[in-house]
């Protein structure tokens, strides 16, 4: 079994990677562009290993993790 470091916030591409793990391709890149923000926001704390807290989210926290997600899926669509 391999160590996980703890996830935080600015672990943009980490939290996006759970995210497609978890969601697959149940949504596309225009899907995950309209996911509101407080679904976002709770979906990131259910994360194994996620370490931070509600509080320490910003707008631009879910922004990038929103970024970082539909770059992940693109990837996987290759």
């Amino acid at each position: 079994m391999t160590f996980e470091p703890p996830i935080h916030w600015n672990d943009y591409e980490d939290i996006a990677m759970k995210l497609y793990e978890r969601f697959g391709d149940d949504f596309s890149e225009s899907k995950i562009y309209r996911i509101r923000f407080t679904d976002l926001h709770k979906w990131v704390l259910e994360i194994p290993k996620f370490s931070g807290t509600a509080e320490q989210s910003t707008e631009g926290h879910l922004e990038m993790i929103q970024s970082s997600w539909v770059y992940e899926w693109r990837d996987n669509q290759k």
